[in-house]
């Protein structure tokens, strides 16, 4: 029995042994040689392009008159409609009961505006007389939507003159809540429009349904900044409440109750957009002269580039021959300057890289970035650098499908800033707990000015492969 023990304890071991040097194995049973190989080798070149025209595809609107040395000039309208409530209170309540009505736009508490947040401004609000067209662009003139004589609200606003609030989100897919602190400049509104749109319900329930049936009661409104100048604010959401009282009854006595109710919001559902006109600093527009990349929002410049990829296919293909090979990783490293300006203006958080061909059926489209076509990436204030390190599958797909031959499509991108809308939510402890963010939307950078100029002469494109010779 222990001859047989030891016996089996033998083949363990040399199992082990074997396990522990896979590699080694293979080499000597096939007579072959692995190598991993990386090559950062290639050039990318490219060029500004002014894109002064931005389809909106996001609720965020930006709001303000700001004027920065080595910038420009930058103004700032909204437009939009509504997202109606599809359950409007009306137990005990008289229309006379409505006490007011506010408008409420709501800033992200930190990176909510640019520029000096004590400049003193005033906004108009008024009310379209038609809706708004669909898609609609930055460069949208709202003359023929609204009358001088519907101004619903005139007031006074600064980014720090609203106050403070923590507002809640529930998922019904993950069961989790989320929290998001915003400030939130409240602007009185006529009470006569929260009694009209109260009686529009009562009388019609089903002009509540819809956004298009709702625009035949209230098509939007039209926010512009009437005077001043200093800031830009990016609204993160916009909503109109309504505050009124109504009878209850408390343990058998009937007592007056204060309420309030959100009749309206601005939603992904419904047509908004900026309105922005943007003089470019001379200076920008020297260095765009004279060849330099600058990406500029909103509505600014963005950056046409030619990337090498039929270089990177037939040098991979020289090397590789007729061998075994496998593709690990294809990077693009774009190293960042940051132009001195005042108020600081800062890089876009987020960058899009999309072949030209499908730029405005991404933007249409509202897609998402598919590592194919198009790959976005995250701006990194201590390398000061955007990298896009997605491109396998791009790299791939070309070597695949296309006999490994580029069409002038596969080389010529654009990158252009955007906002990304990331949801996250906290995993339960049966996923292991932490938290998961996910992408759920790419639009066309309008919530705050920025700049950055990229360093093309300095980019890295680096590949990665695993080659075996076989003898």
């Amino acid at each position: 029995m222990k001859q047989f023990f030891n016996v089996i304890l033998a083949v363990a071991v040399l199992l082990g042994l074997y396990a522990c040097t896979d590699e080694t194995i293979g080499v000597s049973i096939t007579d072959s040689v692995s190598s991993i190989i990386e090559d950062s080798s290639f050039v990318i070149t490219g060029h500004s392009v002014r894109n002064d025209r931005v389809q909106m595809r996001t609720t965020s609107k930006m709001l303000g008159s700001l004027h920065a040395d080595g910038y420009g000039s930058l103004s700032a309208e909204a437009v939009t409609m509504w997202m109606p409530s599809m359950h409007i209170d009306t137990t005990g309540i008289k229309p006379e009961w409505i006490d007011s009505c506010r408008l409420m736009l709501n800033l992200p508490y930190r990176n909510g505006y640019t520029g000096d947040p004590l400049a003193p401004m005033r906004l108009n609000v008024y009310r379209l007389n038609k809706p708004l067209p669909s898609p609609i662009y930055s460069d949208f003139d709202p003359a023929d939507y609204f009358d001088e004589e519907d101004l619903l609200a005139s007031d006074s606003y600064s980014p720090t003159s609203g106050w403070v609030k923590t507002q809640q989100s529930y998922s019904y897919q993950t069961g989790t809540l989320t929290e998001d602190t915003l400030r939130v400049i409240s602007v009185p509104m006529p009470v006569e429009l929260g009694r009209e749109l109260f009686n529009a319900y009562r009388e019609d329930p089903g002009k509540f349904a819809s956004p298009k049936a709702f625009a035949d009661v209230f098509p939007g409104i039209y926010i512009s900044n009437s005077y001043g100048s200093g800031h830009v604010m990016n609204i993160k959401s916009t909503e109109i409440n309504v505050y009124y009282h109504k009878h209850v009854v408390l343990d058998t006595a009937e007592v007056d109750s204060a309420k309030t109710q959100t009749y309206l919001a601005s939603t992904p559902e419904v047509v908004s957009n900026n309105i922005i006109r943007f003089d470019i600093d001379d200076e920008i527009t020297s260095m765009v002269n004279s060849g330099e990349a600058m990406i500029v929002a909103p509505a600014g410049y963005e950056v046409e580039v030619r990337f090498p990829i039929q270089d990177i296919i037939d040098k991979y293909q020289a090397n590789v021959g007729n061998n075994q090979a496998l593709i690990n990783t294809l990077t693009l490293e774009l190293p960042v300057s940051v132009p001195a300006t005042e108020y600081n203006i800062e890089p876009p958080t987020y960058l899009l890289m999309v072949k030209t061909s499908k730029k405005d059926q991404f933007i249409n489209g509202d897609s998402l970035a598919n590592n194919k076509d198009s790959f976005y990436a995250i701006y990194s204030s201590t390398d000061h650098s955007y990298t896009f390190s997605g491109l396998r599958n791009y790299v791939l797909n070309i070597i695949n499908n296309q006999g490994g031959i580029a069409s002038e499509d596969d080389i010529n991108f654009t990158i252009t800033p955007v906002d990304v809308t990331n949801y996250t939510y906290t995993q339960s402890y049966y996923y292991g707990g932490g938290t998961t963010s996910t992408v759920t939307k790419i639009s066309p950078m309008v919530s705050r000015p920025a700049i950055v100029r990229l360093l093309l002469d300095k980019a890295k494109i680096k590949m990665t492969y695993s080659k075996q010779i076989v003898d």
